[in-house]
């Protein structure tokens, strides 16, 4: 049974949860948060704690920031996109089990006070900004650091307010590199 209360959009969410965790949900039902949504979500975050579990989605990242800025210790989890998406739709509902647990394996917590880490160089000599596969780069290191995918303005933002250590940076770096010689060495 996981300790804090999982906080997410909608019923389907519940029911994908409950295939891969044990967990208490409260629902958001979209971005309308109800009162007696938010007063759920409040009295869950001080006795409990809340992990935000939004969809990968512009609504989701919405929510997110709105329940971030009214629970600043909330804890959140990110399921990358491609593992959210089936059925020509994008949701936690559409996530396998597997998905779920690694998202909520790599619990991050925001950090109001962001370290400055990183910057906009990091992205581009990284290959995450500005490349022609930028986006699919960030999709796969935000997988491995548990961030999510996001435009590079948000990953960097999120770098930099989810305790993302230069040490855990540089590690998922080279795990992708390693993994694209492995690949290009297979097809040759």
């Amino acid at each position: 049974m996981i300790k804090e209360v999982l906080v997410v959009e909608g019923k389907m969410d519940v029911v994908a949860i409950d295939k891969a965790v044990e967990a208490d949900c409260i629902i958001t039902e979209g971005f309308n948060l109800k009162p007696q949504a938010l007063k759920n979500i409040e009295q869950a975050y001080k006795k409990r704690g809340i992990i935000i579990m939004t969809d990968p989605d512009s609504a989701g990242e919405r929510i997110r920031k709105y329940l971030s800025r009214r629970f600043p210790e909330a804890k959140h989890a990110f399921v990358p996109v491609e593992e959210a998406t089936a059925n020509d739709d994008i949701g936690i509902e559409q996530a396998k089990p597997d998905a779920i647990r690694k998202a909520l394996a790599k619990v991050r917590t925001l950090d109001w006070e962001p370290k400055k880490t990183f910057t906009g160089a990091d992205l581009i000599l990284h290959g995450l900004s500005g490349a022609v596969d930028a986006s699919a780069r960030r999709a796969r290191l935000g997988e491995k650091l548990g961030l999510g995918f996001a435009n590079a303005k948000t990953f960097l933002t999120r770098l930099n307010h989810y305790g993302v250590t230069r040490e855990e940076f540089d590690r998922a770096i080279e795990e992708i590199e390693r993994e694209d010689r492995e690949q290009e060495e297979s097809h040759e």
